[in-house]
């Protein structure tokens, strides 16, 4: 006898249809012939949902390091405190105009730092506000709430109310957000109107950054040279994307923005990917037509307009979901155009 089940060919049936019998898994019985016995699947176990919470920030201790930092602060402050006040009182011993004097530029210094310590200050306190705008939108717009997207673009005027070139845009905003229910339309359409100039102006600061770099580490006769001019460059860039968002960076909130832009690059990959786009770019026969020097130019290039890249996600006060992400290969591509035409009338003359 062949005990080998006999195989069916496809076909189709509805379900009430007299001659469909829907049977139990556990149903040994057979079916009536010229009906089609049709069994349903078992459903699977109910399984457990896991449950993303995120990961729990360990409970902060006493924080020993602030304590030091901050007694050794005292201590500095008291001293140079208790330093001025000798001086001053030495001076009135051997003269009086020398005390008077002594006291006028005691007076003058402690203006200056009080004025410097309040602009590096209101300087961190912007960033701060930048940064948070920049996570408020973030959850806006997954949110959609038009409450506090109305709250993000008043905030967003106030920032841009300084830039002139930016009067127009400020108008067209303050006219058409009223029409727009949806926030996240709302935070849309502001980054539109606000941020497309600014990202404009930023693609050609740093072109321009990229370009200064590459010509003048590829004439530069030291190492040294490259490196301290490469870092000038840097830091002048962040400095000028910063303040074009609407930043205003002091000393200490350069050196902020320098740290959060470099762990951008070292979160994203960014230096990773800056590497593998300048192989790419160099192996399609240009490394064959540059010297060694020009190919390092065009190197440092690349990367300090992956530098700048960086810049605009840290400083930008809203994220991109409207415009573009300026692309490193569009910069690239800007570069190697321009170095073309720098090098065109030498080739001819």
């Amino acid at each position: 006898m062949n005990d080998r089940p006999t195989h069916r060919r496809p076909a189709t049936f509805k379900l009430d249809d007299p001659h469909v019998v829907v049977m139990s898994p556990d149903d040994d019985s057979r079916a009536v012939r010229g009906t089609v016995q049709v069994v349903p699947e078992p459903e699977p176990a109910a399984l457990p949902v896991p449950r993303d919470d995120g990961l729990l920030a360990p409970p902060r201790g006493f924080r020993w390091g602030t304590l030091f930092w901050s007694s050794l602060g005292g201590l500095v402050l008291l001293g140079a405190g208790l330093g001025l006040t000798n001086l001053v009182e030495d001076l009135f011993n051997r003269s009086q105009g020398l005390g008077f004097l002594g006291l006028a530029v005691t007076l003058v210094f402690v203006v200056a730092l009080i004025a410097i310590v309040g602009r590096e200050l209101i300087g961190l306190a912007r960033l701060a506000t930048i940064e948070k705008l920049h996570a408020r939108a973030e959850a806006t717009l997954a949110s959609d709430d038009r409450a506090e997207a109305q709250a993000i673009v008043r905030d967003l005027l106030k920032i841009a109310h300084g830039n002139p070139r930016l009067a127009h845009a400020r108008g067209m905003l303050q006219s058409h957000a009223g029409d727009i229910i949806d926030g996240a339309d709302m935070l849309r359409l502001a980054e539109r109107e606000l941020m497309n100039p600014l990202d404009q102006e930023a693609r050609r600061l740093i072109s321009l950054a990229a370009q200064r770099v590459s010509i003048v580490t590829a004439v530069s006769p030291r190492a040294v040279v490259d490196v301290l001019f490469v870092f000038a460059a840097a830091v002048r860039l962040i400095r000028q994307l910063a303040r074009l968002y609407g930043g205003r960076p002091g000393a200490l909130g350069m050196i902020k923005l320098t740290r959060q832009v470099i762990a951008h690059l070292a979160i994203t990959g960014g230096l990773a990917a800056s590497d593998s786009l300048i192989q790419q770019v160099l192996g399609h026969g240009l490394a064959a037509k540059l010297s060694s020097r020009l190919g390092e130019g065009l190197l440092n290039g690349l990367l300090t307009a992956r530098l700048g890249l960086a810049a605009i996600d840290v400083t930008r006060p809203l994220p991109f979901t409207a415009l573009p992400r300026p692309a490193l290969s569009d910069l690239a591509t800007d570069l190697l155009r321009k170095r073309e035409e720098a090098e065109a009338p030498d080739v001819k003359g």
